[in-house]
């Protein structure tokens, strides 16, 4: 009788580091720059992301967030990193991977998002670049998806630097900035050539 090897739905990812940046889960002393760098990047972000409301941006909504991160990397459903530049001492970004899927999909979605000061720099690549390892080698996925708005070109080619595929247009996919939105959907396989 052959056993079956679970991957455990915990997986502590501890500091991704690379040679100009650091990804790590965020915690509560987090609060002041990431308030800031939201407030500053507020209609830079508008465009691409969910509408958000003034709540939001109050600590005590802060610690709701991490609550949920933290429920979320426990279920193994999803995991939140915070990007950070100069030594681990700035943040610059943020991104999710989210409905991990076991089971026959292996799979999951990687969201970003990035404060407008540090944006065109090429941050978001090297970020992405430390995130594809740990989602083949340690969660042992399969599959990494990507969703674009159709009209944001510096997210599409983002995609596309990084060596994800386009896979085709999805109608209406979600609801970015009060209106539901047309995406490209792009992917990335374990099995694909890695930049």
């Amino acid at each position: 009788m052959r056993l079956l090897k679970f991957q455990p739905a915990y997986d502590d990812p501890g500091e991704i580091v690379g040679p100009n940046l650091v990804l790590r889960l965020p915690q509560l002393g987090d609060f002041d720059q990431w308030v800031s760098l939201r407030e500053a990047s507020r209609g830079f972000l508008q465009p691409w992301e969910p509408i958000w409301n003034t709540a939001d941006h109050k600590r005590s909504s802060f610690r709701q967030r991490l609550k949920r991160y933290q429920a979320e990397l426990k279920s193994g459903k999803a995991v939140s990193f915070y990007i950070f530049v100069d030594e681990g001492a700035v943040l610059a970004g943020g991104l999710t991977l989210a409905n991990i899927k076991r089971g026959v999909s292996q799979s999951c979605t990687l969201g970003y998002w990035m404060g407008k000061e540090h944006a065109g720099q090429g941050i978001m690549k090297q970020a992405v670049g430390l995130i594809v390892p740990y989602v083949f080698d340690r969660l042992k996925l399969h599959r990494l998806e990507a969703a674009a708005i159709a009209t944001n070109r510096p997210s599409i080619n983002l995609l596309e630097k990084c060596g994800f595929s386009f896979e085709g247009k999805v109608r209406k996919y979600l609801k970015i900035n009060g209106k539901w939105q047309d995406h490209h959907l792009y992917s990335l396989l374990t099995e694909d050539p890695r930049p």
